[in-house]
This record gives C-alpha cells, structure tokens and sequence, in this order.
C-alpha cells in the first residue's frame, strides 16, 4: 500500500472484449509501465488515484494499436472461415453435377428435346419458326415457359421450351434427354434484358396508377389459361420491379410539375426511367441478370430446383475465384448439348440448326408415325397449345392486356406443325416466312410500349451514348458469362466446320442433302441481305430476335 494509492493487479483475458472493460475503468486509473504478456492473456499493474489519474498518452496509443490489431485478426479469420465453408459448398456441388452427366453420342437426338432458352437470345424466334413447324402440338409438353406441371414420364412430351434452368434435368428422364441452347455476347443481353423489361412494364403505364395496373393484371390472369410474361422467370421478378419503378417517376413528374427531360441519352433519362447505370448496380439485376447465362446452365438460378443452388450461387458471387468451379461445369454441359448456337450468328446458327437438329426431328418423327404412335397421340389431343397462344385479333389487346400474354408473340401462321412429308427444305421456307411476319409484330408492339416513355428510345445508335466507364462496369459484372460465351463461340465453330466438312461447301451441301436425302426438284436456300429496317438482324437493339437477312430461294432441277 503506498500513500494515498491502493494498488492491484487486473487480469483481462483477451476473448473478453477487455477493449470495453478498459473503457470502463475509472478515469483515475494510470497504467504502469509493468505490462506482461503471457500466451493469450494480457496483465496491466495499475494504480488506482485517490484524487487523481492519468494515463501515458504513448502507452494509450498502443493499447488502441492492439486492440485494432487483434479485430483486423479477428475479421480475417471470419471471412477465412466464409470463404472455406464456401469453397466446400461450391466443390461439392460441382463434383457431384460432372458425376451426372450422361456419357453417350451427344450428336444424336433422343426423345425428348429440352430446349434451354436463355433470355435474350432469339429463342423465341426458334420457337414458334423451327419447333412448332417440326412438332404436332400434341407432343409439346404443356404449358412451356412455365414451371414444370407435367409428368415426364408421359411418353408423348417429346420437345419442352422454358426459361428454366438445367436443373429441370432433374424432372427429366436424363438418359432419354437432348439438350439445346442458344447463347449471346453477355454485354448485349444485359442490354436487351434491360430494353425488355422496361418495354413490358411500360404497357401499364395506360393505368392512372399502380394499383390499379397491378389488379388488372391479377384479374386478366385469373381468367385465362395461358402463360404470362408475368409468370416467366426473370420477368416474374424484372417487370413488376421496373413497373413500380416507371409509376413512381411518373409519379414524381406530376407531383414537381416538371416534364422537362434533362438528357437526351434513353440510357440515361432519370425522370422517366431507371437509368442503365442504377438497373446494372441493384441487387435484383445482380442476383438475376448478371451471369445469367452460366447460372441458367449451371442449374444455378433464383428459379432452381436444386435445394444447394441458392447457397452455391451466392457463395460464387461473394467470392469471384470460386466461379472457376460453376464455369467448368457450364463447359461441360455446353459440351454435351446435341445444338449450340449464337445469337450474333442468326443466319449460320439458322442453317446449322435445321441441319442438325431438324433433320433428326423429322427422320425421328417419320419413324413414330410409321409406327402410328404420333397419329394417336394427335388425334387424343388436336389441341394443347395454351389459349393464350392464338393471334389477337387486334393491336388494341395490348392495352386490355398490358402484361404479355403470348397471345401478342404466337400467331396462327407460327402455330402448327407441317405434317409427316415436311423436308428440311420445307423447314426452312417455313421459317422464312414465320420470322418475317414475327418481327412486324415484335416491332409494333415495341413502338407502341416505348410511345409510353418517351423521348426515351432504345436503339442502336442510341447505346453508342452510355459512357465506357458503363460498359466496363457490365464486362466486370459479367465475367464468368463473358468465358463461357468465349467457350460457346469455340463450339459453334467446330460445329460449323465438321457440318461444312461433312457435305462439302454451303451451297453443293444443301443441294445433295435436299436432292439426295428428301428428292429432287428441292428448293435450295441461301441468305442474302436486305434494307427492310424492320427485318434486318440486329443484335445490339432489337432484343436477339432479329435476323440479319431473309432466306430467299431459287429453284435446283
């Protein structure tokens, strides 16, 4: 005991936060020089002032240095922690996707053929121009575009078209299974994806407000059996927020008395629409859009059914290196597929699809109606194409159905399979007419939504506005897309390259297989490029449906 002084020995042991207790001595306190360090236990001698305190501003300093020091520590070892549990989580999942998949002839078509349809890509077009010629409807498996309400098993489902992702395998009878896609440059489709869903929600914008768009939508798709844009994933989640989105600006217009738009980039026009630089950024565009494309053939996406999917994804988008795992896989799968096509290549991907993919489908289908299996399917259900799949009757069913009923995407000409002596010939004059009276209707519809928003109008010129620093941005947040599209094109490639070695040159190809396999006096195809600003392919601004040229013909003796 000294004068005036009691003396004591603390003992703080380090994993009880003695950062706070430090902070609650008394302001009297004055540490000692005597500090000792023993393994993970820190000792102060301190003085205890009757009258008054103090405390070494040098010896403060470092406690504080120390303490930072051991969070720092304390942090890293947390996200170490995170990191490896995610790692595990990613590898296991990846293992054990590679494990399934099916080691047999890729090349050849088995008999279901499950189209995976990445948004944005044009597979609409493929749809309702190649499939529905090829396919009765009665071998469509119901309600495509839509979760799965159907029993595989079923032995007539022989084509299902979804926006699901490859998890929908696990429905599938995987041995009997073949797979398509189509892929398209990951900057375009973020592009195109945004124009779509501001597109869609902008056919509300006929509603006085909000509530009043989102009943009406509820009663329209209570009372009718098709499918609505509003039930396809991602639109189920893009279009409702890019709604909200466009009301509320609309909203604030009239409550500021301002109409006046500040800029002329429709990228960029935040008192109309969400700019492109805040849609790319937001969460939902992060967990949907970005890498959508790997994701959805991962089997990885919001609309998975796989249960690990979620934590998977989650765990890849935390932590950039882990996505080298769900890369490998999406590879592997593209590898497997019967058909890889590029949307920047519609007019080859065209060709080499009718080629492989449609040659198979009508040698396959000549086989079942030989066998009369197809005529009594046929005859059981003449008619299983959703209603919502006839042609309107008029422009105005925009405004009474604002939310995208694919009545506004079929129409009767694209409807219906040609029947068992169709050719590949036959196939592709079919396909010409279809996609030019798809893209007049594709157009209109456009024009009359972005009427909506205006001056806001997306175009090709128009992106030539968004400022590099933007597009750098969607490169970074894209980056596993950008990889696997790079790997897609390598595909395409060999494809092109063993169909062309296969039958010789394009032209004297088509001739021999036309004339040779499906006889003689054959329409023999070819593109050429045309001026019809509403017909010409452009990838970049109209949204991976367009086509570059149209098929014409000439006739071959």
């Amino acid at each position: 005991m000294t004068a005036g002084y009691t003396i004591r020995k603390n003992k703080i042991d380090v994993a009880e936060r003695w950062d706070l207790y430090i902070h609650r001595l008394p302001r009297c306190v004055c540490y000692t020089p005597n500090t000792v360090y023993e393994h993970n236990t820190l000792y102060f001698d301190t003085a205890v002032g009757v009258g008054r305190g103090c405390m070494d501003p040098t010896l403060k300093l470092s406690i504080l240095l120390l303490l930072l020091g051991f969070a720092y520590v304390s942090v890293n070892a947390s996200t170490f922690k995170n990191y490896g549990h995610c790692e595990r989580v990613v590898k296991r999942w990846a293992f054990s996707s590679l494990e399934q998949e099916v080691k047999e002839d890729k090349h050849t078509l088995r008999d279901l053929l499950f189209f995976l349809h990445i948004p944005r890509t044009g597979g609409r077009t493929y749809f309702h121009c190649f499939l529905r010629k090829l396919y009765y409807s009665s071998l469509e498996c119901p309600r495509s575009y839509d979760k799965l309400r159907f029993d595989p098993r079923k032995k007539q489902c022989r084509l299902l078209v979804t926006h699901d992702d490859y998890s929908m395998m696990s429905k599938l009878p995987r041995e009997r299974t073949s797979v398509v896609t189509i892929l398209r440059d990951p900057v375009d489709r973020v592009f195109s994806s945004y124009e779509f869903s501001v597109e869609v929600a902008a056919r509300f914008l006929v509603h006085p407000n909000l509530t009043s768009a989102t009943q009406m939508a509820r009663r329209m798709r209570s009372k009718t059996k098709g499918v609505s844009t509003l039930d396809i994933w991602p639109w189920k989640f893009l279009v409702p927020w890019m709604r909200e989105d466009l009301f509320s600006r609309r909203e604030g217009r009239k409550l500021s008395g301002t109409f006046d738009v500040q800029s002329d980039d429709p990228y960029n026009m935040e008192e109309v629409v969400m700019p492109l630089h805040e849609y790319i950024n937001h969460p939902i565009a992060q967990d949907i859009v970005h890498n959508g494309a790997i994701f959805q053939v991962a089997g990885l996406t919001n609309n998975s059914y796989q249960a690990d999917s979620h934590e998977v994804r989650h765990c890849v988008q935390k932590y950039k290196l882990l996505g080298k795992y769900v890369l490998q896989v999406a590879k592997k799968r593209l590898d497997d597929m019967l058909y890889v096509g590029l949307t920047e290549e519609h007019r080859e991907s065209a060709t080499m699809f009718a080629n492989v993919v449609g040659a198979q489908v009508i040698a396959q289908l000549r086989g079942s109606n030989s066998s009369g299996e197809i005529n009594a399917a046929n005859n059981k259900s003449e008619q299983s194409y959703p209603v919502s799949d006839s042609k309107p009757n008029n422009d105005d069913l925009q405004s009474s159905m604002p939310d995208g009923k694919e009545s506004e995407i079929a129409s009767t000409e694209t409807g219906g399979a040609v029947k068992e002596n169709m050719t590949v010939g036959d196939l592709m004059e079919a396909y010409g007419d279809c996609i030019s009276s798809l893209r007049k209707a594709q157009t209109r519809r456009r024009t009359a939504s972005l009427k909506r928003i205006s001056p806001a109008n997306f175009t090709k010129e128009a992106r030539l506005q968004v400022s590099e620093v933007v597009l750098e941005q969607i490169k970074q947040l894209n980056h596993l897309d950008l990889e696997l599209y790079k790997y897609a094109k390598d595909i395409f490639a060999k494809q092109h390259n063993n169909t062309v070695q296969t039958s010789g040159s394009s032209q004297d190809r088509w001739e021999r297989m036309l004339q040779s396999s499906y006889g003689t006096g054959i329409t023999f195809w070819k593109v050429v490029s045309i001026k019809c600003p509403w017909l010409a392919f452009d990838s970049s601004s109209r949204g991976g449906d367009g086509l570059e040229g149209i098929i014409h013909n000439e006739k071959w003796s």
